[in-house]
């Protein structure tokens, strides 16, 4: 059984590295992203195999590098979309601090 964990372990850290070959060389910043996430999320299984094999407290340690993902995804999308779009503050701050629903396609076509 350990020796397909390892096996298991082995493969997701090719994974990875073709992962990080990509952030390095990725053709575009959305590239980058998707393999960044990429590392994340097989960050997360080689952590959980060597839970497996080891120590059931790197559980902690693979929730917290998959937190660490989610919200790098979400900074970039937050930089990437023009003046913030989708940011709760901004939004509030221009509709004068009352909360006010975004028009949905079918009342702008009106």
């Amino acid at each position: 059984m350990t020796l397909w964990l390892h096996l298991l372990a082995l493969g997701l850290l090719a994974t990875l590295a073709g992962a990080l070959w990509r952030v390095w060389r990725g053709p575009s910043q959305a590239d980058r992203m998707m393999a960044a996430q990429l590392v994340g999320t097989g960050g997360v299984g080689v952590l959980i195999v060597l839970a497996a094999l080891q120590d059931w407290a790197l559980l902690v340690v693979a929730l917290a590098l998959a937190l660490l993902s989610a919200l790098a995804a979400v900074g970039f999308v937050k930089t990437q979309t023009p003046d913030g779009a989708g940011d709760p503050e901004e939004q509030s701050a221009r509709d004068g601090g009352r909360y006010a629903p975004a028009a949905s396609q079918k009342d702008a076509a009106t």
